[in-house]
């Protein structure tokens, strides 16, 4: 019944369908809600990317790529003023470029998350990437979650009906 059937079937002027199926666009929406206001806000986003501890983990990477840079490309980019600047010189540009960056970084991280937060709508991309599923995936995907509560359902669900035939057997019995 959670299931199947996927498509609404009519007997004797009753529709069946899964409930899964039958309210997949509401799962969704709820999800997307859910997602977007629980999971993954995106002042969280904007912490993590601002955080002055993320940068110090990247900033060996940006200042290999300006000794590089102010190494190699600057002497083929500009020839003659290569020629002018030596080590000492390289180094202090080297440091001031990159208290420039550390300065800079965290405003042009808090700032690219404001666009992406403008520009990806979180909630949306749920709502649409759940309601796009099949309902075999969703069955699949609900099933890996929950395999031990459905298999907890289907024992209770045997049990009681097996009580409920036993206790239709004794009273058929006492009527009789």
């Amino acid at each position: 019944m959670l299931f199947h059937p996927r498509e609404p079937k009519k007997i004797l002027g009753i529709t069946f369908q899964g409930i899964f199926p039958k309210r997949q666009q509401q799962f969704a929406e709820k999800l997307g809600k859910l997602v977007s206001n629980e999971f993954l806000s995106f002042s969280d986003i904007e912490q993590k990317i601002s955080n002055p501890e993320n940068l110090k983990k990247i900033m060996p990477m940006i200042e290999k790529h300006i000794d590089d840079f102010l190494r190699l490309r600057l002497s083929d980019e500009m020839p003659v003023i290569s020629m002018f600047i030596g080590e000492k010189t390289l180094n202090k540009i080297k440091g001031a470029l990159m208290d420039e960056i550390e300065n800079l970084f965290p405003m042009v991280m808090k700032q690219y998350a404001g666009n992406l937060k403008s520009e990806l709508d979180l909630e949306h991309i749920v709502i649409k990437k759940v309601a796009g599923f099949s309902s075999d995936k969703l069955e699949e995907i609900l099933y890996q979650i929950m395999s031990k509560e459905f298999r907890f359902v289907e024992i209770i669900g045997a049990v009681i009906g097996f009580i409920i035939g036993v206790v239709q057997i004794i009273i058929t019995q006492l009527t009789s």
